[in-house]
């Protein structure tokens, strides 16, 4: 516990020792008890668990451990309100031998030993679903430079997901992990104080991308932001793959939005199918890069998707929630779109159909259409700032749907 600042002392000096990972930690804790008990053994008497060389550098302090101690301790004890309608922030530092740690995260073969806390932090319990009869956290991950129709799927998948209750988890990166944590939030309801949980790969005192530091704030005022990495720590590239293994144990299911065949969004899939849990994956046009990972997911076994309601039928254990449940109304960029039946009035409806669903050129709209060039660059223009359809790199447009228009009713 790090309720006084000697305890605190203890687990920073066992965290920091060079030498020691998650595994030795676990392992000295079993043997020893708490970090006081083992920093009063010898170094031969550790070297029954350790390395001869880990077992001197148990014995020495490391040298910036009064730096990190104060750092800590002062981050711990201050309280920050976003505003006056807005919960207060509250930070912790849990150990494995808090009764809040995670238990999703006890069940995996490498949970930190220490994982820093902001925001909601009363409502960690919500995180260990094996107090309850149902799953609590979905994470969705993808990639961070997805299509603006992969965009709004993150957002709308998350919108309606929290609306049923789960928790989204994801990473704060840009991309498809913005939009889900947007989703999440305009989704939320009280039923479920824990609207979302970020996961980030800084210390807790900083936030990257620094664009997303308003998102930050929202997710710590109806959520959580969870680090297992120092404060001060920076973005360290080396970071982020390994902290997505944290996203997939937190979460009773992994819902890939939009990946590359190598990408981190692949590793957090497949490191949940490792824990035994469930895998979705959105496809997509076959012309782009961002759905071939979605794809290898399907081939390997993960479960094709087209909304939300295909998520909860599988994940049987959720309670039984009303059907359908309302619909968002503005993307993560506050841009209404309208739903296809209503676009069929629109004077642009036949560019539109001419766009289909796959990513298309305007010569190849050009040619479809034999509208000339000037109107056709008209039309897409008032398409594209009415939401109905988004530009991608090279040069291409392609037609946007909600994923709630897509609903299947029960």
């Amino acid at each position: 516990m790090v309720s006084t600042r000697e305890s605190l002392r203890a687990w920073l000096r066992l965290s920091q020792t060079p030498g020691v990972g998650n595994i030795t930690a676990r392992a000295l804790l079993l043997a020893f008890g708490l970090p006081e008990d083992i920093f009063k053994r010898s170094a031969s008497e550790l070297q029954a668990f350790v390395s001869p060389s880990v077992s001197h550098q148990l014995v020495s302090i490391p040298s910036n451990l009064e730096d990190a101690l104060d750092l800590t301790w002062e981050w711990l004890h201050s309280h920050d309100a976003p505003n006056n309608s807005q919960p207060t922030l509250t930070r912790r530092l849990l150990t494995l031998a808090d009764t809040d740690y995670p238990s999703t995260l006890m069940l995996t073969p490498d949970p930190p030993c220490l994982l820093y806390a902001l925001g909601q932090t009363q409502h960690l319990h919500l995180l260990s679903p094996a107090e309850f009869k149902s799953p609590q956290a979905l994470a969705i991950v993808g990639s961070r430079n997805p299509t603006p129709q992969g965009r709004l799927n993150a957002h709308d998948f998350a919108f309606t997901l929290s609306q049923a209750g789960l928790t989204v988890v994801s990473g704060l990166a840009l991309g498809v992990d913005t939009a889900a944590h947007q989703g999440a939030l305009a989704g939320g309801t009280h039923a479920n104080p824990l609207h979302t949980v970020a996961v980030v790969g800084t210390g807790l005192d900083r936030v990257y991308p620094f664009q997303n530091h308003g998102l930050a704030l929202q997710i710590a005022a109806n959520g959580l932001l969870l680090s297992e990495y120092p404060l001060n720590t920076p973005p360290l590239t080396s970071n982020f793959p390994k902290r997505n293994r944290l996203i997939a144990g937190l979460s009773q299911g992994c819902l890939v939005v939009e990946a590359a065949t190598r990408s981190g969004s692949l590793i957090t899939a497949r490191q949940a199918l490792d824990l035994g849990k469930e895998v979705f994956a959105i496809p997509g046009s076959i012309h782009t890069t961002v759905s071939k990972g979605c794809h290898d997911l399907i081939k390997q076994g993960a479960k094709l998707v087209d909304c939300a309601k295909d998520i909860l039928e599988e994940m049987k254990d959720l309670p039984t929630m009303p059907w359908p449940l309302s619909s968002p109304t503005q993307s993560n960029e506050g841009t209404h779109v309208e739903t296809e039946s209503k676009a069929m009035h629109r004077p642009c409806d036949q560019v539109l159909r001419y766009l289909g669903h796959d990513p298309v050129g305007l010569d190849e709209l050009q040619r479809r259409s034999g509208l000339a060039t000037s109107q056709l660059q008209a039309e897409l223009f008032q398409l594209e700032l009415s939401g109905a359809l988004g530009r991608l790199p090279g040069g291409l447009y392609q037609k946007l749907s909600r994923q709630s228009s897509r609903q299947k009713r029960g």
